[in-house]
């Protein structure tokens, strides 16, 4: 076997990665013309960055059959190729739908930029009735990664495990081995964790006994913030919250979140774990190859390999161990659907001949984030995002991957609380606080957030349009963390090139609403802290939102503003359901094979039994070290 590359956190600095395989439309942190300015600056000094090519090549001819086809290079599905094919007599072969990273996913800051191009397939729900009435056509935007590794390319970099009474409850619905104490051994196992702690934890927390070194994925703190990131710690203080390790052994409190990233650049999945093995001579990777439905033996429902389109033209690759779904909560039942494995009346009413009749795509839960209200910082604080500074910022970056290109600033202070619908006794927080801020005038960047979003226009007005701050606007993200709203995703038809029907039917359970509520009004009080008040002047924009008509501060008008403005914040999970062969709804048992066909698992987001207390990306690779793991056990070579 050839040796390993280098990772982005073993054995020394990540090598740099500036490819520029996306369209880019627009600006997620700078303004259009400043972004358009940056990116030409360092596509003409990529010949100081090194070698670009630290990806797997894409393969010309597929060998005639493999051990292992895994379907997705997302979060999941990159962790799985890469375990699997450590064992040196397995052949693996991993299709991915996108190719290469572009440029822009190094830069942490310009995350929104990612939206609506060439790597982002570009989802909308259905029109929903509870929800998104402030968006247009009533459809919230949902953007998934189209690309070597999926949505951590697209996401915040931000690295939350979840809460450990969410995994003890999978256990105690019927999932052996899926207890927080059996899980955090794998969350262990991906990091290689470089954060100092805060002054305010405990060194216990960042112990071995949480966290460690020297796996694939680099787990730092981002390398910048300005002075409001500190006054907002002050703030939360003054409020009685402590600060400290949400990823340790409390998860209620604030913290300024470690994410993945390394030396100033994204860490996502594929530059963690698949850049390592792409020399390795039994791991071939298929870009741009989109896999259409599952080849599977009708008379044993026996998967036996996949049909894929590249280039267009149609393809078959063969497995004589097992296929692996990891294409998402999206894809992943979609393609399970298009093969006969599904709802029996609706494959019916498609004319999809039925192999098994299960639950797919049924369970869809996601987090809803709050976008409200506005405040208004009447003190200048300046953040370095500015036009006034680009060419030392960026000059900073380029020599040193450090200052303001290096960091989320205020968007890496994060929090958990929990509402009065909660037991506080209980670390069991049900809101998610983050925050984002532009600069005074910033009207592109605003613009780009509202667009990707998929605001009106007069929705715009009211959350980012605020002409009257003397320096710039802050708004806090209050972000729903255990929905009890429940959707699903079907078939809009048999034909694999359209996209499927997202239903996530968002706030029709009336107790979702009332959570966001109480987010606002925590929030609101933290903004009325002595720090914020006198250090930053901060004050809180009364404008109404259209179509709100109670009384500006009361709970009818909250809810209101909840129903119009609320969103997703990308992490939809749930819809291959995981659970014991008693639950009518499971579509994979504990070990994460499809009930009822042989040769076949799903190994991503999409089994999660109920979503996770955090940010879904942490979790989608630990399900991945996981799932490995259970694969190699079942296959004799663990354990």
């Amino acid at each position: 076997m050839a040796t390993d590359g280098g990772s982005c956190s073993v054995g020394g600095e990540c090598p740099s990665v500036w490819t520029s395989g996306a369209n880019v439309h627009h600006s997620g942190g700078l303004g259009v013309t400043l972004i358009s300015s940056l990116i030409a600056t360092i596509l003409d000094a990529q010949h100081l960055l090194g070698d670009t090519s630290i990806y797997p090549a894409d393969i010309n001819t597929p060998l005639d059959q493999y051990d292992f086809i895994i379907v997705g290079a997302g979060s999941a599905g990159s962790v799985v190729a890469n375990r699997l094919s450590e064992i040196p007599n397995w052949n693996v072969l991993l299709i991915e739908a996108g190719g290469d990273p572009p440029l822009t996913s190094e830069i942490p800051p310009l995350f929104h930029s990612l939206q609506e191009t060439d790597i982002d397939w570009m989802y909308k729900t259905e029109p929903q009735e509870h929800s998104c009435l402030g968006m247009k056509e009533q459809r919230c935007n949902w953007p998934r990664g189209k690309v070597l590794g999926g949505s951590s390319i697209l996401n915040a970099m931000l690295h939350v495990r979840g809460n450990k009474h969410d995994y003890d409850a999978w256990e105690k619905a019927g999932n052996p081995g899926w207890a927080y104490k059996d899980l955090l051994p794998y969350f262990k196992k991906s990091e290689d964790f470089k954060s100092v702690p805060l002054s305010e934890s405990s060194s216990d927390e960042y112990s071995g006994q949480y966290h460690s070194k020297g796996g694939y994925l680099s787990l730092e703190q981002f390398q910048f913030k300005s002075p409001i990131v500190d006054g907002f710690v002050r703030a939360v203080k003054e409020l009685g919250y402590r600060v400290g390790d949400i990823n340790g052994a409390t998860q209620t409190g604030f913290t300024l979140q470690h994410g993945a990233v390394v030396n100033g650049t994204r860490c996502s999945t594929a530059k963690a774990f698949l850049s390592p093995i792409r020399n390795r001579r039994n791991f071939h990777v298929l870009k741009h190859a989109l896999v259409t439905k599952l080849l599977i033996k009708p008379d044993t429902k026996t998967v036996y390999g996949v049909e894929y389109r590249k280039n267009n033209k149609t393809h078959t690759a063969k497995a004589t161990k097992e296929v692996i779904l990891s294409a998402g909560t999206v894809n992943s039942p979609q393609l399970l659907m298009l093969s006969g494995i599904g709802p029996k009346e609706h494959l019916q009413e498609l004319g999809i001949p039925l192999i098994k009749n299960l639950n797919v795509g049924m369970n869809l839960q996601d987090h809803m984030q709050l976008p409200y209200p506005t405040f208004l910082f009447n003190r200048t604080n300046p953040q370095g995002l500015d036009s006034a500074k680009v060419s030392e910022n960026m000059l900073q970056y380029l020599l040193h991957r450090s200052g303001p290109l290096a960091s989320l600033d205020i968007l890496q202070f994060q929090g958990f609380v929990s509402s009065k619908y909660v037991d506080k006794n209980i670390d069991y927080p049900d809101v998610q606080y983050q925050h984002i801020r532009f600069p005074h005038k910033d009207v592109a960047t605003t613009k780009v957030v509202s667009h990707v979003t998929g605001y009106t226009d007069d929705i715009y007005q009211v959350v980012f349009g605020i002409p009257n701050s003397k320096a710039e606007i802050y708004i806090p993200l209050s972000v729903l963390q255990r929905p009890k709203s429940k959707g699903f995703i079907r078939l809009k038809s048999k034909d694999p090139m359209d996209p499927p029907t997202i239903d996530p039917r968002y706030l029709s359970h009336p107790d979702d609403v009332n959570v966001l509520v109480e987010g606002i009004k925590i929030a609101w009080e933290i903004a009325q802290t002595k720090t914020l008040v006198e250090e930053f002047e901060v004050e809180i924009n009364k404008e109404k939102v259209p179509g709100c008509d109670a009384e500006f501060g009361t709970d009818e008008y909250w809810a209101c503003a909840v129903r119009k403005i609320a969103t997703t914040i990308y992490h939809p999970v749930g819809t291959c359901k995981m659970g014991p062969s008693t639950d009518r709804e499971a579509v994979v048992d504990p070990r994460l094979k499809v009930y009822g066909v042989r040769g076949l698992r799903v190994i991503d987001g999409s089994i999660m039994p109920s979503i996770v207390t955090g940010n879904t990306n942490a979790p989608c690779i630990m399900i991945g070290e996981k799932g490995a793991d259970l694969v190699k056990e079942d296959w004799g070579v663990l354990g």
